[in-house]
């Protein structure tokens, strides 16, 4: 096994960090493409920890509590979400929406043409369709991507 020095309380291995000295990630930052545009002023109006100045900067920014973390939202659908400390805190802020503007997540996809509402609950609307296969199509479209974050079962 590769000596070790100490830094703080925890052992360094030195065959990674021959300097004993191990950096700490202090800000992440990561980004997102809603693929939608956003009414940026209706977001800013109904959202209480949002600000919105187009004169001085064109983006929605809004402070996210837990984690504590900043989202900039553009009106193209990117968002940019800094000030989290680890990757998997700055994936649950970018996942972070105001429940009170709407419980559900509205998903408009493009192929088929469907408009998906998909709740915590786990209950999926479809709409939209013109035939029943779309809506057939539409929901085997998303499941693999809903079960990738489904909550654990407990």
């Amino acid at each position: 096994m590769a000596e070790q020095a100490l830094e703080g309380s925890q052992p360094v291995d030195l065959t990674k960090h021959p300097s004993g000295i191990v950096p700490t990630l202090q800000n992440i930052v990561s980004t997102v493409n809603l693929d939608c545009k956003l009414e940026l002023k209706s977001i800013a109006l109904q959202a209480r920890n949002a600000e919105y100045n187009p004169k001085r900067f064109a983006a929605v920014i809004m402070r996210i509590r837990e984690p504590k973390t900043t989202a900039l939202i553009f009106a193209s659908g990117k968002m940019v979400c800094t000030g989290a400390k680890s990757e998997q805190q700055s994936k649950l802020a970018a996942r972070k929406y105001e429940p009170e503007l709407f419980p559900g997540l509205i998903y408009r996809m493009k192929q088929p043409k469907i408009v998906l509402l998909i709740f915590v609950s786990g209950k999926i609307v479809l709409t939209g369709a013109k035939v029943r296969d779309e809506t057939y199509t539409a929901f085997e479209n998303i499941y693999p991507v809903l079960t990738e974050f489904r909550k654990n079962q407990q």
